[in-house]
């Protein structure tokens, strides 16, 4: 894989982190609903509080398995996927409570980056 993999694996692994790990308190004009806090937008969307959980489990270890499929190249195709499907998700909730297209904005973009590394994962 070439820089084009490394690039993205990267910047979906630092985006992925930022969200769950720095910026789970905050408030941004992307947060679902009229959430303050990630916790918040997860109940704005109707989600019992263990799936927060589980999500951020499954949004954590990805970030660091994208990471560490920079030496491993056997884990990017999965890791990509399992993110893209993800990033499915986070939009079918913004759908739900019917965001503005502009807070589904980070959602698409880290569907279209995961989507694209995992089909260059399989080339």
């Amino acid at each position: 894989m070439g820089i084009e993999s490394l690039v993205l694996q990267i910047i979906i692994a630092l985006g992925i982190l930022n969200v769950w790990l720095f910026r789970y308190n905050k408030a941004t004009i992307y947060r679902g609903g009229d959430s303050q806090t990630l916790k918040q937008e997860f109940k704005a969307y109707g989600l019992p509080e263990p799936v927060y959980f589980f999500i951020g489990f499954l949004k954590i270890s990805s970030a660091v398995s994208l990471v560490a499929s920079i030496w491993f190249p056997v884990l990017t195709l999965y890791t990509a996927s399992l993110v893209a499907i993800l990033m499915v998700g986070a939009l079918i909730m913004h759908i739900k409570v019917k965001d503005p297209i502009k807070k589904s904005i980070p959602a698409i973009a880290m569907l279209l980056m995961s989507i694209s590394l995992a089909l260059i994962s399989v080339v």
